[in-house]
């Protein structure tokens, strides 16, 4: 969530998913059409078990026994090396609070499209009610309703974006996002532990830490074939939180060894991956992962998702720890800021927003 656009943009006409799968039209505008080579072939894609994804027991970090918790310190250490994903259980937030943020949620999204139309993301911005990262009037469309809020600090927020109906709605995103900043922080620490880096390492250098929700509406399509429901990208944070909702459909795909593998949920776990700036300071050893969301052509489904970053001040490169003569700095050092307002000010197109740190190689 950072600065937005100052100029205004042409991105013509965006019609709202929802209201195009109550018209019942069987024909998908061609703005949503995928072209050849960016089209899910789900047909063609396996999917694999739960546990093809690695699960991290949060629980045996903080409370298991020292063997115990030395493997599940491995399992993350690989989990973010080979994948850059995985799961989460037993990670201490009450299962009534992921049950409220899911009822809150979508009852917002089922709110008369001029009640939502309220609280608008303008273009070339990504808090409130829409799609973000649109940018030009020929740009293929996600076939996904978006709602989005800055949390943190609390000059990301803006007061005229936080709905009032439905009127559990704020008190709900509020309690719920206390409990995922306690998580993230919980994670950076055991995810410093598996670098070998001793100490509150990344919480002391991030500052007061930039968090947001995104909470995503993917409603059925007729033809999901043809459409993603989220463009292939990276996210530009440090950690991601995905609670994928209580909807068995299968939406979230990675990117692993040039393969969609489809992510499976598991009941009560929430999904974690690696941001751009985890990539950045371990010098790519923990690398962000490409990923999508893809439709379903029966089912709707909700996901709702939380980004957690450094604060905009921070100078953000390679730690020392990360770089020697065998290993040199692949990425600069940046300021965070500029980072995030170059990230929500280009399409999401895979890795590509990555290329504003890295160093090219010498020729």
């Amino acid at each position: 969530m950072a600065p937005t656009l100052e100029f205004p943009l042409n991105v013509g006409q965006i019609d709202d998913v929802q209201e195009l799968k109550k018209s019942r039209k069987t024909k998908i505008p061609n703005r949503f059409v995928r072209d050849m080579n960016e089209r899910p072939m789900l047909a063609t894609i396996p999917l694999p078990s739960p546990g093809s994804l690695p699960i991290i027991d949060l629980k045996k970090l903080m409370k298991g026994s020292k063997e115990e918790f030395h493997y599940e310190i491995l399992k993350l250490s690989t989990s973010c090396e080979e994948w850059g994903f995985f799961q989460v259980i037993n990670h201490g937030i009450d299962v009534d609070l992921l049950d409220k943020i899911e009822e809150v949620a979508m009852e917002f999204f089922m709110l008369p499209i001029e009640e939502k139309q309220k609280y608008p993301m303008a273009p070339g911005t990504v808090q409130g009610y829409g799609q973000a990262f649109v940018f030009s009037e020929h740009q293929k469309l996600d076939w996904c309703n978006m709602f989005a809020l800055g949390l943190l600090p609390h000059f990301i927020r803006n007061p005229k974006l936080w709905p009032t109906n439905p009127p559990s709605f704020s008190d709900t995103v509020e309690a719920y996002s206390l409990e995922i900043r306690k998580l993230c922080k919980d994670l950076l620490k055991y995810i410093e532990l598996s670098l070998g880096l001793n100490g509150n390492v990344f919480e002391d250098m991030f500052g007061e830490c930039v968090q947001a929700i995104r909470m995503n509406y993917y409603p059925a399509c007729p033809r999901p074939d043809l459409v993603l429901g989220l463009s292939p990208h990276s996210d530009g944070s440090a950690l991601t939180v995905l609670q994928q909702g209580k909807s068995s459909t299968v939406g979230l795909q990675i990117l692993k060894d040039n393969v969609w593998v489809p992510i499976q949920p598991v009941k009560n776990a929430l999904v974690i991956n690696i941001g751009d700036t985890i990539e950045v300071l371990t010098n790519g050893k923990y690398k962000s992962c490409e990923h999508r969301a893809v439709t379903h052509k029966e089912r709707d489904r909700l996901s709702i998702v939380t980004f957690y970053a450094p604060s905009y001040e921070i100078e953000i490169g390679p730690l020392q720890e990360m770089v020697d003569e065998n290993n040199p700095s692949k990425y600069r050092t940046y300021n965070h800021g500029e980072y995030s307002r170059h990230y929500v000010t280009n399409k999401l197109q895979g890795k590509k927003t990555l290329d504003f740190a890295k160093i090219s190689p010498k020729k």
